[in-house]
């Protein structure tokens, strides 16, 4: 009869240890899975922080650029550290230019000129951009794309001034 009870009692001890090395293993990436969630929304919530909005585009042909007016509506100011960042799509619907920042201008190529002029493009301002041309033919139909590496940017559809 007590050959059966210390059975029982190392039966017992080893299900106990099982079921707790069971329950910490759950618990433990449990907490690797939470984690890594609360990562991925915290890196979509700073993506959300940085907002722009097109409001306005037109043509310059005397400046042989386009001008784009777009307004910061996320919630961190832009620093022209990161305007290098920006893409910016400008050309005629469904043949949009690639154009890169480059602070001195030059053919293919956009600036910035933020409200204040102090170099942030700030929460709530708007910022004028003008991508320059080499050639231009006259559409009937245009498009602006804004792609920000770190948050989302906007397209606008316009149309060529009379």
């Amino acid at each position: 009869m007590s050959s059966v009870t210390i059975s029982e009692i190392i039966i017992l001890i080893a299900a106990t240890i099982l079921a707790g090395g069971l329950a910490s293993y759950i618990i433990f990436y449990g907490n690797v899975l939470q984690n890594s969630v609360a990562t991925s929304i915290d890196t979509v919530e700073r993506q959300m922080d940085i907002r722009v909005k097109i409001v306005y585009a037109t043509i310059n042909e005397t400046g042989r650029c386009y001008v784009i007016y777009a307004k910061n509506v996320g919630h961190l100011p832009i620093h022209n550290a990161s305007f290098s960042f920006l893409d910016l799509y400008v050309g005629p619907y469904r043949r949009a230019t690639l154009y890169r920042y480059n602070p001195d201008g030059g053919t293919g190529c956009f600036t910035i000129e933020d409200s204040d002029g102090d170099g942030v493009w700030e929460v709530g301002e708007t910022a004028i951009l003008k991508a320059y041309y080499s050639s231009f033919s006259k559409e009937p139909l245009y498009e602006a794309k804004i792609y920000i590496s770190n948050g989302i940017g906007d397209s606008y559809l316009f149309t060529p001034p009379p």
